[in-house]
């Protein structure tokens, strides 16, 4: 058996074995470590002399001193607390009360409440988990139609992945060697578009059957401008600030991503304690969630490295760009062969996982198509939105599901992401035919690209 299809056979042990539930990150440094031994034997070795075991110390060394993950627990930690800060009930409410007279009212204002919400946590099951604990029964209650209020929740929830600062596209960067701060500009008109396109459909559903989404009692209805103005100046208005003022200090080239994610992880500490839920246990659990977190981003990027050094050593990497150059692709069917492999790996993978460790065995094709890497990620994580929304893995319905009340059936649920993953398949369409959407902001920002 020739070393090439010795990588093969690597590849499809590795998504065997994590078919059957082993931890991901340990499966890709045990198979690295395996396959590597093999790779690098020669007779004549002590057994720890072995090269493999030098390939893993220096890619966890390599990890450990990666400037840009620096920023990953510095934004984890930023979510965190700011999910813990009591905010999102009086954001929801206030935002509720803002938009009473736009059709599918409560509807917008989640959609809202969650863009901003996931874009702070960029954590899908806690914006989902939480988003559905308040938003989701107050739609019910207020007669709005059961799939379309799961539909709004499950979609607005996975935002985050897109929207900066977005912990993805900070994993995407250090995986393609692409700046961070290109690809937040990057993804901004992309998300706000997504955003968009998803209230627009609610508005438009709505204005078609009206019995979708209720009007507001007149009694919320009526409402003050002066109430109206208070109610945003405490809820949303200092969410808004914190996370602009992270956002523009990246884009302006005032602070490094790292910088502007430590000032974010002290601004939500003081929006926390503004807020009166600032407390020890609070403080602690937020600690131990950042740590544990980035302890699996660290522990997945060594496994991957070792991994991928093991594979592209015994000659797969080649085999599959051999492959993929074979089948004579133009540059939009590679994007849509790609896409659709990340499509369905999205399914039984996270996408920490999709973009560590399958991303890169596409990223050395790239130039031969001519796709921009800033393009490859932004679409990607488009893409990622839909893992969360497809049946029959769609994480976010049964993040909501499990809170969701007795009656809310999973497959109406389904029904309701089903369209909202239409719109992100416009999206990525549009994103392509239109690049400037993408380019537009960094050409803008920072000159060439």
């Amino acid at each position: 058996m020739s070393d090439p299809v010795i990588a093969l056979v690597m590849l499809g042990l590795f998504i065997f074995i994590i078919m059957l539930g082993f931890p991901i990150a340990f499966t890709l440094i045990a198979m690295g470590v395996m396959f590597g031994y093999y790779a690098y034997f020669q007779p004549d070795q002590a057994f720890f002399d072995n090269r493999v075991f030098y390939l893993l110390t220096q890619n966890t060394f390599s990890v450990m001193n990666n400037d840009v993950l620096i920023a990953v627990p510095l934004f984890l930690f930023m979510g965190y607390m700011i999910e813990r800060s009591n905010i999102l009930d009086r954001l929801f409410y206030s935002l509720q009360v803002a938009l009473r007279h736009v059709p599918g009212a409560m509807a917008v204002a989640a959609l809202i409440t969650c863009a901003l919400f996931a874009t702070a946590t960029g954590i899908v099951g806690a914006v989902v988990t939480l988003m559905g604990l308040l938003a989701f029964p107050a739609m019910l209650k207020a007669g709005y139609d059961q799939r379309l209020s799961a539909g709004v929740i499950c979609a607005g929830g996975t935002l985050g992945i897109l929207i900066p600062p977005s912990i993805m596209l900070i994993v995407y960067a250090a995986t393609s060697a692409v700046s961070v701060v290109k690809l937040y500009a990057a993804a901004l008109i992309p998300g706000f578009l997504l955003a968009g396109m998803y209230m627009i459909y609610v508005i438009v559903r709505v204005v078609i059957n009206p019995k979708l989404a209720p009007k507001l009692p007149e009694a919320e209805s009526n409402v003050a401008w002066g109430r109206v103005l208070l109610l945003l100046l405490q809820a949303f208005v200092p969410l808004a600030v914190l996370i602009l003022s992270v956002l523009g200090s990246i884009l302006f080239g005032l602070a490094t991503p790292s910088e502007a994610a430590a000032v974010g992880a002290l601004g939500a500490v003081v929006l926390a304690a503004a807020y009166r839920a600032l407390t020890w246990g609070r403080l602690q659990e937020a600690v131990y969630l950042t740590s544990r977190t980035t302890a699996m981003v660290c522990f997945l990027f060594i496994g991957s490295w070792t991994f991928s050094s093991v594979f592209s050593y015994l000659g797969g990497e080649g085999l599959i760009k051999a492959f993929v150059l074979g089948l004579d692709l133009n540059t939009v069917t590679f994007l849509i062969l790609a896409q659709f492999i990340i499509f369905l790996l999205g399914w039984p993978l996270e996408w920490s996982e999709i973009i560590i460790i399958f991303v890169p065995i596409f990223l050395p094709l790239l130039a031969h198509f001519q796709v921009d890497p800033i393009m490859f990620g932004i679409l990607i994580a488009l893409n990622l939105q839909t893992s969360f929304l497809t049946p029959p893995m769609a994480m976010a319905a049964y993040y909501l599901k499990g809170i969701a009340p007795p009656h809310v059936q999973l497959w109406s649920i389904f029904g309701g992401c089903l369209p909202f993953v239409g719109m992100v398949f416009i999206a990525m369409a549009s994103v392509y035919i239109f690049p400037q959407t993408v380019f537009w902001l960094p050409e803008l920002f920072y000159g060439l690209r």
